[in-house]
């Protein structure tokens, strides 16, 4: 098992603490004092020299302060910025830049065309606003089609695009007279931000997993990730010789399209990463689902800002939900469930449901009926 960043032990390369240095600094002062006078000179609190010591001390702490961070911008855990560029150049790993979203369309003929038409490159759709989406290259309709369906993608880099459920972009900018709609069919995915230096650093310490072709189960977890800083957690199994079954779940435990499931399939079967005797096959986790019915209670105590706490408490359920969710394989569990209520400020509460379930290792469990109840004060 490969070992995380986190797991790696803290390091120091200098003494910052204030007490410590001031101390070092007196008894140095004391110790040449002796030296050059031969009389012993005790600097007790109060005196100029002493107190001229502290100022000198603080700001010795404060240069201590920056040469520790300086030093370790060399390693690997504490890089940030540019400097984490530095240390990824050794594995010629780069950090991800912005990408726009994509999404397969719809569109729907008014009637059959006698002869082929073509939707042009950067005929815009819309959910409305100033985002667009648009195929990056001309779309041939066959004659006697009624609808064509195609990828596009955002024409703004990031995730402003991603989110759009199925029949939310149906506003054809552009209009074609013989295209009666347009819909998208899938949820819209995929866009990213300037990869942060989190993801980066993890993919950076996976890199040395890719130096040769796929086939350990690490190599293969680096080259999904190298597809996109979306992928959040990886099962990678082989159900069968010859056959490997990759599960990819998504940021926030958003299941993955079928077009972002294409274009990882691709990616992961390229020939400079796939063994020639692989079967690669890419999906989204199996879904288990669960009903959540909680009801809380608030202390009496916090009756004047009750308010307050409530809508913390039904925060942090929703986050409950969303960890549930967020790894592969991970059982359902109602103390997760508690634990978060208490820590938001919540008395108590009861839980009818969930149960502890347990979850096969490639299934994520998903939350069905959801019913939140405040109980009152106690």
């Amino acid at each position: 098992m490969t070992l995380k960043l986190s797991d790696l032990p803290e390091v120091s390369f200098t003494e910052k603490d204030i007490n410590q240095i001031l101390n070092d600094m007196i008894s140095g002062y004391e110790q040449a004092y002796f030296e050059q006078t031969g009389q012993r000179k005790i600097l007790r609190p109060g005196d100029p020299i002493r107190i001229f010591l502290y100022s000198q001390a603080l700001r010795e702490m404060q240069l201590r302060i920056m040469i520790e961070d300086a030093a370790k911008q060399n390693l690997l855990k504490y890089s940030r910025g540019d400097n984490l560029e530095g240390l990824a150049a050794f594995s010629r790993t780069e950090r991800f830049q912005s990408a726009p979203s994509k999404v397969k369309m719809k569109f729907n003929l008014s009637m059959p065309r006698s002869t082929n038409e073509i939707i042009n490159a950067g005929t815009r759709s819309s959910p409305g606003g100033e985002i667009y989406f648009i195929p990056t290259d001309d779309v041939i309709v066959p004659a006697g089609a009624t609808e064509v369906e195609f990828t596009t993608e955002c024409t703004q880099a990031g995730t402003i695009g991603n989110g759009f459920l199925p029949g939310q972009i149906n506003i054809l900018v552009d209009p074609l007279p013989w295209i009666e709609s347009v819909e998208n069919v899938e949820e819209s995915q995929g866009g990213v931000d300037v990869e942060s230096d989190e993801s980066f650093s993890n993919r950076i310490h996976l890199a040395p997993e890719g130096f040769s072709s796929a086939g350990p189960t690490g190599a293969y977890e680096y080259f999904a990730r190298q597809f996109s800083p979306l992928i959040q957690d990886i099962l990678i199994t082989s159900p069968n010789a010859g056959v490997v079954d990759i599960r990819v779940l998504l940021n926030n435990g958003e299941l993955p399209s079928t077009t972002f499931l294409e274009d990882l399939d691709k990616h992961l079967s390229a020939k400079d990463k796939r063994p020639l005797t692989d079967n690669v096959q890419v999906g989204a986790p199996n879904t288990v689902t669960y009903d959540l019915d909680v009801i809380y209670y608030i202390r009496s105590s916090d009756a004047d800002k009750e308010e307050e706490m409530k809508a913390k408490i039904e925060s942090a359920i929703d986050d409950y939900v969303t960890w549930q969710r967020s790894k592969i394989g991970r059982d359902v569990n109602p103390s997760e469930l508690m634990a978060q209520i208490v820590l938001a400020g919540g008395k108590r509460a009861e839980i009818p449901s969930p149960l502890f379930t347990v979850i096969n290792d490639d299934e994520i469990a998903i939350v069905g009926i959801k019913t939140i109840t405040y109980g009152g004060l106690e």
